[in-house]
């Protein structure tokens, strides 16, 4: 099992892991039991470690999704809030899992926007997660929150700064070629031409 600890893993992996047993499935439904193996949703487990990444789980509850939101403004350390929920984006439509380790949630956008900055992040040299890029984040935060309307750069100043609290030495790094791409694919595109007037 240690292979395993800290990916998210179905039933078919974790009998070929207790292959030497007998009844392997009732095995799995004791370390389920004993807390040895939380289960995220029908046929979806982890190992219950201290190391435990919900980032990682994120990924692999509902994909293909990357980590996003307020959730990677808070992994880059850009916002002051402690996030309480999981944010991601995917393709698919929009869910909520709420498990053992957390409650999960998924934002839908088109795939030519989906694919524009994404990196991949590496845990402990051994595993890794997709999560928007500083800037795709700021961007997801304009293009998914419902009714904002920004009308010049100033309103967009107040929103990054006053409403989300970011950080304004991070705008400095700002990606403008992440965001053109994404004012391309003509999701709110007056209101992410003011990001690149910041």
């Amino acid at each position: 099992m240690n292979q395993t600890s800290g990916i998210p893993v179905n039933s078919a992996v974790l009998r070929a892991f207790l292959s030497n047993l007998k009844y392997p499935k009732n095995r799995i439904s004791l370390m389920e039991k004993n807390g040895e193996l939380i289960r995220l949703k029908r046929d979806l487990y982890v190992y219950n470690n201290p190391s435990i990444s919900k980032e990682l789980i994120a990924n692999h509850l509902y994909g293909i999704s990357y980590i996003s939101l307020e959730t990677a403004l808070a992994f880059y350390g850009m916002i002051p809030e402690r996030v309480y929920a999981i944010r991601s984006v995917t393709t698919k439509r929009a869910k909520t899992f709420t498990t053992p380790v957390g409650i999960f949630e998924y934002r839908t956008v088109d795939p030519e926007y989906f694919s524009i900055g994404i990196k991949q992040e590496i845990i402990d040299n051994q595993f890794a997660f997709l999560i928007a890029t500083p800037t795709k984040a700021i961007c997801d935060m304009v293009v998914l929150t419902p009714y904002l309307r920004l009308q010049s750069a100033r309103a967009m100043k107040e929103y990054l700064f006053d409403d989300l609290r970011i950080d304004f030495e991070s705008i400095g790094s700002l990606n403008r070629d992440v965001v053109r791409q994404c004012i391309e694919t003509g999701k709110k595109k007056s209101e992410l031409r003011w990001l690149l007037e910041i």
